[in-house]
């Protein structure tokens, strides 16, 4: 895509979520809300307004640390002047920050499919992350950010593998995929 496309996109997500957070903020304070993003990556959706917004009015917002390979990702608290440093991946992470869990996830998505099925970049963190989030027994809504070329057709189907973790919701600029979550 080219940048002005992505940034048209991206801004558009934005828009969308601050939307859908207004009225989840309605039924919930922003300041006990705690919001997992991600720190994009070239090609990448840029959610990156949305998350100083979502800070300006009180709600937490976390970004993923990698903190060993193949563990569950970390979520430490993001503030605009926060200084990122590169992780696994050179993603780039809060250098500290307390870590916290989150009660919406905003999950980098590759490939999607209409059942809610994701395809990442293959190293499982999400999956594991998820996993043991649900095993801790807290709440909490996935919402996977696409772009609408990362929709998957019958000739390139994905098939969930068992360690796959479905999410809630799935946006793309041109809106949601089968909904918006609802918790």
């Amino acid at each position: 895509m080219p940048v002005a496309e992505r940034q048209h996109s991206s801004a558009q997500l934005c828009s969308e979520l601050w939307r859908w957070f207004e009225t989840r903020h309605q039924l919930r304070s922003p300041k006990s809300e705690i919001v997992a993003g991600f720190w994009p990556l070239e090609y990448e959706p840029d959610l990156r307004p949305l998350f100083n917004r979502l800070h300006a009015t009180g709600t937490i917002v976390t970004l993923p640390v990698v903190v060993k390979k193949h563990a569950p990702l970390a979520f430490h608290v993001w503030q605009p002047e926060d200084r990122l440093n590169p992780g696994a991946f050179g993603v780039l992470e809060p250098c500290q920050g307390a870590v916290m869990q989150p009660a919406v996830l905003l999950v980098p998505t590759l490939g999607f499919n209409d059942h809610g099925e994701r395809i990442g970049y293959g190293g499982g963190y999400y999956d594991r992350t998820l996993a043991n989030l649900s095993t801790a027994g807290r709440p909490f809504t996935t919402i996977g950010i696409a772009w609408d070329q990362a929709r998957l057709t019958k000739e390139t189907q994905h098939s969930a593998q068992a360690h796959d973790y479905p999410l809630d919701a799935i946006l793309t600029p041109s809106g949601w995929i089968n909904g918006q979550p609802t918790r």
